[in-house]
């Protein structure tokens, strides 16, 4: 009986995100009904899928944690409180898993001859790669090699080990990169990020190899492989390797720019959120008392980089101008909300409808990992650099008018009256004050904005950027490690969910994933 009711849910998660995609072919929203599909007909549905969950738990989970927002409450279970509910696990694992499908089934039916379409085979283990990866840094072990099997009968899958998936996406990665190689011509309307380029999504498959060879760089028994394949890919071999070269090339699915409903690529924000619900969160000072120091272009509201008193990020300044309020603060001493994003109504720039806001990975971000691998001495190149063209990627990307390079004087002072330059005399890491991967990751987590639970990892990865601890917190003040596993699983697949809560040594918010312990 348990088989039957966890095989009906998972058609039913899957039946009813899978419907949600307004202007897409009738055959790819039934998947009961399915008789026969072709590659193209998966693709597009399948990212706009995976990039809504992203947005959604982004703006809800990932942004409280990490002093993004807070959406003020009285309530003990609040994210930004690191005490939140069991059940808020279950909406990333329900997008998740169906979408897997659907990458998965793309690499079967571009195998078969009457397709044998390498780039789309490709393209599937990209996908696959990038959306295991989110599900494994969210949980820890989870289904990988069972999963997405239930046309076969297999609903009760057992769980993988997340150094075993990590070997495995690695090996995803490699044969992805071949597979590309070959340049086999896509559908272009299939393909919402790079329009049948393949050789950007080649780009993308080696800067997503980096993304996860960098996770894997400080967990000891792999580190010293993790740190050799990183310089092989960037020093030795480079060519064998493309990654991004320019903010063009980053992994973004671009939204419509309008507020329509029946579009399939119409920004998410503005179908999920009414105007006002959209407005709710404060900004946290963390996150903005930056920015207004620096005099960052990205909030500037001036003539030069914003527009009609507006700015690219679609922040509203609060009674008191760009500020926020603390997160974690204790309940009963709630403050007046401040700065805010505005609704679609209140600014063009509003991230409500804006094109932007579909991030997978940008070249901001590679930048960052290229710093850190440089600050550590593992690739040759200039960790200085490197660093500089990371800030300058992240504004460039929301601020197409200051289109500066590093070497420009409007970067320069820019630099200099923020006080953020590179500094060579710094230790390289400390777990208070100031050091080179402190000053790297607190530009990286500006440019991982809005790009699904990334500043999230990274944070548990390394301890930076270093967040103030408000009075208020619950869980000892510590960090989340993880998501509990959705709590239906355990009645679902109660068998291999007890042996990965006994491999894992718990399923709590507190249980380290793998790559988190020594």
């Amino acid at each position: 009986m348990k088989r039957t009711i966890y095989f009906i849910t998972l058609l039913c998660f899957a039946s009813g995100f899978l419907a949600c995609d307004k202007g897409f072919d009738r055959e790819n929203t039934d998947p009961i009904n399915i008789i026969s599909s072709s590659p193209d007909k998966l693709l597009a549905p399948a990212l706009v899928n995976v990039l809504t969950g992203n947005m959604t738990r982004n703006r809800n989970f990932n942004n409280e944690l990490m002093q993004v927002t807070v959406t003020q409450s009285e309530d003990d279970f609040t994210v930004f409180r690191y005490n939140f509910r069991p059940n808020i696990a279950d909406y990333t694992w329900n997008i998740w898993y169906p979408e897997l499908t659907n990458f998965r089934d793309i690499y079967e039916i571009a195998s078969k001859p009457e397709y044998n379409n390498d780039s789309y085979k490709g393209i599937s283990l990209v996908c696959e790669a990038w959306v295991f990866s989110l599900l494994t840094d969210t949980y820890g072990d989870v289904p990988f090699k069972e999963a997405n099997q239930g046309k076969f009968g297999l609903v009760e899958p057992a769980f993988d080990s997340q150094k075993e998936i990590y070997t495995a996406l690695l090996a995803k990665l490699e044969e992805a990169n071949t597979l590309l190689t070959v340049n086999k011509a896509i559908d272009v309307t299939s393909d919402p990020v790079y329009k049948g380029d393949i050789m950007l999504w080649r780009k993308f498959c080696n800067s997503l190899h980096l993304r996860l060879l960098l996770r894997l760089s400080g967990k000891q028994e792999v580190a010293s492989k993790m740190i050799a394949k990183i310089k092989e890919m960037v020093d030795t071999n480079p060519s064998k390797y493309p990654v991004f070269s320019s903010n063009a090339e980053s992994a973004v699915l671009k939204w419509n720019g309008t507020t329509t409903t029946t579009d399939p690529y119409t920004n998410p924000y503005a179908i999920s959120l009414r105007e006002n619900d959209f407005t709710i969160p404060s900004m946290c000072n963390f996150f903005i008392l930056k920015l207004d120091d620096w005099k960052d272009p990205r909030i500037d509201i001036g003539a030069v980089y914003g527009a009609n008193a507006r700015n690219r990020l679609g922040i509203a300044p609060g009674s008191g101008g760009f500020i926020g309020i603390d997160s974690g603060y204790e309940p009963g001493s709630k403050e007046l909300r401040q700065a805010y994003f505005y609704s679609f109504g209140n600014s063009e720039f509003s991230l409500q409808k804006s094109a932007l806001t579909g991030i997978i990975m940008t070249y901001a971000e590679l930048q960052f990992i290229l710093a850190e691998a440089a600050a550590k001495g593992w690739i040759s190149g200039s960790a200085e650099t490197f660093y500089y063209t990371g800030i300058a990627s992240a504004i460039n990307y929301w601020v197409p008018n200051f289109n500066a390079n590093i070497q420009d004087p409007v970067f320069t002072n820019y630099i200099t009256n923020a006080g953020i330059g590179w500094d060579n005399s710094l230790p390289l890491d400390a777990s208070t004050g100031d050091s080179k991967m402190e000053r790297i990751h607190i530009q990286k987590y500006y440019s991982l904005f809005l790009t699904d639970f990334q500043q999230w990892f990274e944070h548990r990865r390394t301890g930076h950027p270093i967040l103030p601890k408000g009075a208020g917190l619950k869980n000892g003040g510590k960090m989340p490690a993880r998501m509990n596993y959705p709590v239906y699983v355990q009645s679902a697949n109660p068998t291999n969910y007890s042996k990965a809560v006994a491999s894992m040594g718990g399923d709590d918010m507190n249980t380290l994933v793998w790559w988190q312990k020594p």
